[in-house]
């Protein structure tokens, strides 16, 4: 009993020493976070996703779940071209008034009725952060809402 117990001490003892004796492994240094996300930016998404991912798509691509099913389909929100036409008070008027609002596809709601002029103010805010995250593009290619 004593030689097996001073035989898995040894052993013990030898993979300690081999552990140690090699050159520690040399590590990238860790990439810093992401930024927080503001607390409006994370409402904003949060709308986002519950009213208008269905259509325009996680990324606002226009590519969403029901999307297909829509014609015109769904504008591309994230398409920095044209976002830099559109001002956030152009934004918001699309949203509060819904597409036939502003002479756009009629298959846009409008959600002024539903969501709060800060609600609205928080999901632009989300969309222009979506536009810097899809980086430059070609010419917006969607003409609808």
């Amino acid at each position: 009993m004593k030689l097996r117990r001073s035989s898995e001490i040894g052993v013990i003892l030898l993979l300690g020493v081999l552990g140690c004796s090699r050159k520690p492994a040399v590590s990238k240094p860790a990439a810093a976070p992401p930024p927080e996300a503001s607390y409006e930016l994370r409402l904003g998404k949060a709308l986002f996703r519950h009213y208008c991912q269905t259509c325009h798509g996680e990324t606002a691509a226009g590519d969403g779940f029901n999307a297909y099913n829509l014609d015109p389909r769904p504008k591309d929100l994230s398409d920095p071209i044209f976002q830099k036409h559109k001002s956030d008070a152009d934004l918001a008027d699309a949203v509060r008034r819904g597409g036939a609002g502003v002479g756009l596809s009629p298959l846009m709601p409008p959600w002024g009725h539903t969501l709060s002029a800060r609600q609205i103010d928080e999901l632009i805010l989300y969309l222009r952060v979506l536009a810097k995250q899809a980086g430059p593009r070609g010419p917006a290619s969607n003409a609808s809402s």
